[in-house]
């Protein structure tokens, strides 16, 4: 017979890297959010969750388990292989700990094949998730990046995580650029998803000395920032970053990759249009549809996002703690990581 695993003990295994989770809720379940580092081998398809569900709810408790045993009869095979090849111990959830975690484990347990059943699913785990941001204590300083848009904030924080420095990347948890065009080529995660990615990442980071991150709002995309990350973000160290207008063009050209979603582009400049004056918003259309997009984009950092920023600066209480005037964003870069090494050695 198959385990129950509490999530404190599932925890610290995931941790040790002594098991493999598995999410055996369908695809579409598994894509809007899952714990970080699971693989998904559905016992059922979303067509097939959908059928026994209305069999649920429309006719009776055992049609739909009726139902449900013939379908994942026909593919037991298939899908006790899947786990048999995982090497190792194997935990599986599904919504909290219901019908589709217990059949697993259970077919699972009586073909040999080691795998618990994490207890409560993944609503005790969201529930862990949404109490640890709330009431943790983190201890590591911050480096908060500031500046206009295109300044090249979000390659300066990658390139300093792929240098080994302790890096939050805000906006790829929140798989939006923080504008109105932020979602353009990328697949926005919902609440669920960006806490869960961001707590692994604040747990990974917990004993270091400082973390970097750049100085969004309260909202990106579809989610929120906790007050633990806002609180970071007003007590930390503030670097300004600031570039010619012709290097944040070239950054926001080589992000966003306009040519390659250009009604994306026009959709998403159709929400913010009515507040530009006429003429200005006119002349950003017009380039957008003859797809003169450095154009575009200079007229819509000087008239929209550059104002924008300043007077969102004007709600920030202090002046930053270093200013860095570059030519570019490499050279941004390199006086970045030397500020950090100075930190962090605590020569300043």
């Amino acid at each position: 017979m198959f385990q129950e695993i509490a999530m404190d003990k599932w925890r610290m295994l995931k941790e040790r890297g002594a098991v493999t989770t598995v999410d055996v809720r369908s695809p579409s379940e598994y894509r809007l959010a899952t714990i970080p580092g699971s693989l998904n081998i559905p016992l059922f398809d979303d067509a097939e969750r959908a059928e026994v569900g209305t069999l649920y709810k429309q006719v009776s408790v055992e049609a739909a388990k009726s139902r449900g045993l013939e379908i994942v009869s026909a593919k037991l095979p298939a899908f006790i292989k899947q786990f048999a090849e995982i090497p190792g111990k194997k935990a599986v959830f599904c919504w909290r700990g219901g019908m589709r975690s217990k059949t697993t484990a259970t077919v699972l347990a009586l073909m040999g094949v080691d795998a618990d059943r994490i207890t409560g699913g993944y609503r005790a785990y969201r529930q862990w998730v949404v109490s640890q941001l709330d009431t943790m204590e983190y201890l590591p300083g911050a480096v908060v990046l500031h500046g206009n848009t295109g300044t090249g904030k979000t390659a300066i924080l990658r390139k300093l995580r792929a240098a080994g420095y302790p890096v939050l990347d805000l906006e790829g948890m929140a798989g939006h650029r923080g504008s109105i065009f932020g979602e353009i080529g990328l697949h926005a995660n919902n609440q669920k998803m960006f806490d869960a990615l961001l707590l692994e990442a604040l747990s990974a980071y917990e004993h270091e000395p400082l973390i970097a991150f750049e100085a969004e709002s309260r909202r990106i995309g579809k989610v929120m920032l906790p007050d633990l990350v806002m609180g970071k973000k007003e007590t930390g160290t503030a670097i300004l970053i600031e570039l010619p207008i012709n290097e944040r063009v070239r950054q926001i050209v080589e992000d966003y990759k306009p040519w390659d979603h250009p009604d994306a582009c026009k959709r998403a400049f159709q929400l913010i249009k009515s507040k530009l004056h006429s003429p200005i918003a006119n002349e950003i259309q017009a380039c957008l549809d003859k797809e003169s997009y450095e154009a575009a984009i200079e007229l819509l950092l000087i008239h929209y996002y550059d104002p924008k920023y300043q007077y969102s600066a004007l709600q920030y209480d202090g002046e930053p703690n270093y200013v860095i005037q570059a030519k570019n964003a490499e050279e941004a870069y390199r006086e970045v990581e030397r500020i950090l090494k100075q930190l962090r050695s605590g020569s300043i």
